[in-house]
């Protein structure tokens, strides 16, 4: 289940390194470094079809040292669908360490005489400052076998860096290894080119997807916008919109 930004996507989705308000449900270690009270709301649209359309809504909760987090994604149409709800907790372990845990209910509904499937497991994540502007982190997903579900679940890690090469340009890297799946390496940068305007780009070498797009701060409103190629399929394209409310 996806819920990243567009902002992330635009990115190749690298989002496990650095902390924002879509990252933070990716590696929920990241959710202490949000400081605001802020809510999200985002829509991927896969190969221009609505029917693989994904819809996803977070709320970060800020508390001292520790955050709190909600998000919640929906895939599919009326004969199918997926949804996913998490809760998110974050703290800061030290100045520069901070650790996270989520735990996730997936529903899979079909029409006709197929049966609901229902599931809950945990993913968790630490991430790492070891200089001003050097980042790294870690994320597992589903860290248990499937002796103890009724339905398969893949299990996944994923490890990334990135570095502010300057004030204005960020890098960075990360890797995925899924079970029964090949590794898929990830890379993306974000440059603001003009005060308040990020202009991104990336590379997934899942699909050989190259991805770009752009976001633009507007008071506490920032807007981000991401297309994505696939070597066969077409263009993904995806919009987010995140509020600090506070």
């Amino acid at each position: 289940m996806r819920y990243r930004g567009a902002g992330e996507a635009g990115m190749g989705s690298v989002c496990i390194s650095r902390p924002g308000f879509w990252n933070s449900f990716s590696n929920q270690a990241l959710l202490a470094g949000n400081t605001s009270l802020s809510a999200g709301v985002n829509y991927e649209n896969r190969f221009c079809l609505a029917e693989l359309g994904t819809r996803s809504a977070g709320v970060v909760i800020p508390a001292g040292k520790a955050s709190a987090g909600i998000v919640y994604s929906h895939f599919g149409y009326n004969h199918f669908r997926r949804s996913m709800t998490g809760v998110a907790c974050g703290m800061a372990l030290g100045e520069n360490i901070s650790a996270g845990v989520q735990v996730d209910y997936f529903l899979e509904r079909t029409s006709g005489e197929y049966d609901n499937n229902q599931a809950i497991t945990f993913e968790a994540g630490m991430a790492f400052k070891p200089a001003e502007n050097i980042f790294i982190g870690l994320h597992l997903f589903n860290p248990l076998p499937n002796s103890l579900r009724n339905k398969k679940m893949p299990s996944t890690i994923r490890a990334g860096a990135g570095i502010e090469l300057t004030g204005a340009l960020f890098a960075g890297a990360e890797t995925e290894m899924s079970s029964g799946e090949k590794l898929v390496i990830r890379t993306g940068f974000e440059y603001e080119a003009f005060r308040k305007l990020w202009l991104r780009g990336g590379f997934c070498s899942e699909n050989t997807s190259f991805t770009f797009g752009l976001g633009y701060l507007l008071k506490s409103l920032k807007i981000d916008l991401s297309f994505a190629t696939h070597e066969r399929l077409g263009i993904t394209s995806s919009a987010s919109i995140i509020f600090k409310i506070k």
